[in-house]
């Protein structure tokens, strides 16, 4: 689906929509603020009696086409929009969202969406409530999984991927949890938050202004109390920053009953007044709350409720239905299913967006990739053989059946080769019981290598799955550590959701890849890696932490007056605990070997208008194909505000053959180079920024520029250039 490309073709879609809006009653309007999922309370007839103006949860073409032939019954013909959470595949899985995130690469980000999207589609979904742009710092927090990571930036870049990514493959999306829903209290899912304004402008908005500036059709209001006001009823998130400063016009919508849970944050004392407050904010649309259908008819006819509101919103969701085509739209085929799923082209490409998300955290004595010399492989732990773990939360229509496991991956690979596999899963899959730690351990030692698969079971991630522990749960440790104590060399993959806490074991098992939750070809895609068939070139979008009680943590910290010192105890440190990450931000090794050389800042003063362009060598030095991602941090050591010690502000996935050479230039605007005051001023400051370059978020210092001139721009003067859609 294209840009609309004239003002003529808008022009028309807002006469269409204000002749339509003219022609409804008061009853109709509220018909098409009411979101409601397939099953109880729905009655079929709500659809023909023009009392639900989009659905979610219809996943089967038969349904929807059931629904698109009763809406024909209305009066006026409006059709639904009909949406699902497509979050990381339809049918065939792929990575995870937080795992996507570690390729760094927005081309695999729109690749895997676009996919996913097309096979949706395929059988009449039309709306996914994705991309997640919510910023979280705290691996606690178990809807991480469904995100982005730490960084503002990458969120930024990968938001506005995933937005295009599923437009392209034929959904709309409803960019989600609007904000501040991934830094929860104690990283407890559904708590409040407490962010700043500046904060909020800096670090957890940027990746919704994305969402704005890519053509998100909708967005979704988070669960949240922001700073003491739900976000369902937060008229300086919904109002003063989405439409007045960002300029959005789509619409938004309420999580699922998120209005009705304004009675438990204790802003409403009855379901009319949480619908009140709801739409005077600026939700649209009632997800399964019912409390807008119930209720705004009565608070209209009141003159509690302008009816000019509820024009307002029907406007917004008519605007969108027209931009997707959706009133021209044929009927969805009721005899599509998704059994013709995953197909040949999706498990390429699911095997090609596994094998750039996997992180290659450490590799001790070239652990892997596995040898030449290897004949024989151990391969313990229960996660190794679980079709459905490693498909992740939230995977819509998945089915483990259409599963390659880890252990199958291995298996297919290591018979090319002429290689014994010999699995052992020493424990169930919680590892609660470890019957079989001896035959892991037999088998560890009549090996010459051991490829331990342990982590995170699907249940303990994603919504609802808060933890205070990350350590390796049930005896998984017992179980790493016998295998060590064989002496036999081990490679660990973990899958799992989120960074655990490896504690000792990072020191006593050689090899660690992260695999996240790899999704349906996951297992073919880390044999590839295992066996040195892909290079492992994935880059951990957060910091690992060393220990939970380092959470929230992230690289991006604001300095401190007493900065760390190592023989000084009254400054910024742990007393039992180094304060240092285990791994950092941007970090992943490869089975090559990457140097920067002559970098070299193209315009050390620059004015408004200008870019900072950095160019630097980028070369292999190693003897194997390879992929870096080169990443450029900057700081502002002197500002009105206390300014983070780095910021990611541009990065590049560069391949390179052995011995090559490749010179690079990373380009960031000016305008990109400043902070927020707390009214949404946008200041870029005169002075100097400094400037690294490198592999991680630990980049070498390369030098400064200096800004020559300080820009102020207002809030409404930063609005979001809307791509505008037609049907897709």
């Amino acid at each position: 689906m294209g840009a609309l490309s004239t003002g003529h073709a808008q022009d028309d879609v807002e006469r269409r929509v204000n002749e339509l809006l003219g022609q409804m009653t008061l009853e109709e309007k509220i018909g098409q603020l009411n979101l409601i999922s397939h099953g109880p309370p729905l009655r079929w007839e709500d659809i023909s009696e023009g009392k639900a103006g989009a659905l979610l949860n219809f996943n089967s073409a038969a349904d929807v086409a059931r629904a698109q032939a009763l809406a024909r019954q209305t009066r006026l013909k409006i059709p639904p929009i009909f949406g699902l959470d497509v979050l990381h595949g339809f049918r065939t899985q792929y990575p995870i969202p937080l795992g996507e995130a570690a390729a760094f690469s927005p081309r695999i980000s729109r690749l895997a969406s676009e996919w996913a999207a097309k096979e949706a589609a395929y059988i009449g979904v039309q709306w996914t409530f994705a991309p997640m742009a919510d910023l979280s710092r705290d691996s606690r927090w178990g809807r991480i999984v469904e995100g982005f990571g730490e960084d503002p930036h990458l969120g930024s870049v990968l938001t506005a991927a995933r937005v295009e990514g599923f437009r392209q493959g034929g959904l709309a999306t409803a960019a989600k949890h609007f904000a501040g829903y991934g830094a929860p209290q104690g990283g407890r899912d559904y708590d409040t938050t407490y962010i700043p304004p500046a904060e909020m402008y800096d670090t957890y908005l940027p990746p919704f202004r994305a969402a704005v500036k890519a053509g998100s059709a909708s967005f979704m209001a988070a669960f949240n109390a922001l700073n003491g006001v739900p976000s369902t009823a937060n008229p300086w998130l919904l109002t003063d920053v989405l439409r007045n400063q960002w300029g959005f016009d789509g619409f938004v919508t309420s999580d699922w009953a998120g209005i009705h849970e304004l009675l438990g944050h204790g802003i409403a004392k009855d379901g009319a007044e949480a619908a009140r407050k709801a739409i005077l904010a600026g939700v649209d649309m009632d997800m399964m709350g019912q409390l807008y259908i119930n209720h705004l008819p009565g608070e209209v006819r009141s003159g509690r409720v302008p009816e000019s509101v509820v024009d307002e919103s029907v406007r917004r969701i008519l605007r969108t239905k027209m931009r997707l085509g959706l009133f021209e739209r044929p009927d969805t085929d009721p005899a599509r299913v998704d059994s013709i799923f995953p197909s040949a082209e999706t498990r390429k490409v699911a095997r090609e967006v596994a094998r750039e998300t996997l992180v290659l955290l450490q590799n001790r004595d070239n652990v892997l990739p596995v040898a030449q010399g290897v004949r024989s492989i151990a391969v313990v732990g229960p996660l190794a053989d679980a079709p459905h773990d490693q498909l992740g939360p939230h995977a819509a229509r998945g089915h483990k059946e259409d599963s390659v496991t880890v252990l199958q991956g291995i298996r297919q690979r290591a018979a090319s080769a002429g290689i014994t596999v010999n699995h052992a899963p020493a424990c169930d899959l919680f590892c609660r019981n470890t019957d079989g730690l001896q035959a892991a351990v037999d088998a560890a030692e009549s090996s010459d290598l051991v490829i331990a698969v342990f982590g995170e079971p699907q249940e303990l991630s994603g919504e609802a799955a808060s933890r205070t522990r990350l350590t390796l749960n049930g005896r998984q440790v017992e179980v790493l550590e016998a295998l060590a104590a064989t002496g036999k060399p081990v490679a660990l993959v973990i899958i799992a959701g989120r960074p655990m806490e490896l504690g000792q074991l990072a020191d006593r098992i050689p090899s660690i890849v992260m695999a996240w939750y790899p999704g349906t070809e996951g297992g073919p895609a880390v044999a590839d890696v295992l066996f040195g068939d892909a290079n492992p070139s994935g880059k951990l979008p957060l910091s690992w932490f060393r220990t939970v009680g380092q959470l929230p943590y992230y690289y991006n910290r604001l300095p401190s007056g007493r900065p760390t010192l190592a023989n000084n105890r009254f400054t910024l440190q742990y007393i039992d605990e180094a304060i240092t990450p285990l791994y950092p931000f941007g970090w992943g090794l490869s089975y090559t070997s990457f140097a920067y050389k002559e970098a070299a800042i193209a315009k050390p003063r620059l004015g408004a208008g200008d870019t900072l362009k950095v160019s630097v060598d980028l070369a292999n030095t190693g003897a194997r194909d390879g992929q870096e991602v080169a990443q450029l941090y900057t700081r502002d050591p002197v500002a009105t505000r206390s300014r983070p010690l780095r910021e990611l502000k541009a990065f590049e996935k560069v391949a390179l053959k052995p011995g090559e050479t490749k010179r690079i230039t990373l380009r960031v605007p000016v305008e990109e180079l400043g902070f927020h005051l707390d009214d949404g001023t946008y200041l870029v400051e005169a002075g100097d920024i400094e400037v690294f370059v490198g592999g991680s978020s630990q980049a070498e210092a390369i030098g400064k520029a200096e800004i020559i001139e300080t820009i102020r721009i207002p809030p409404t003067e930063r609005r979001a250039s809307i791509s505008r859609s037609t049907a897709q």
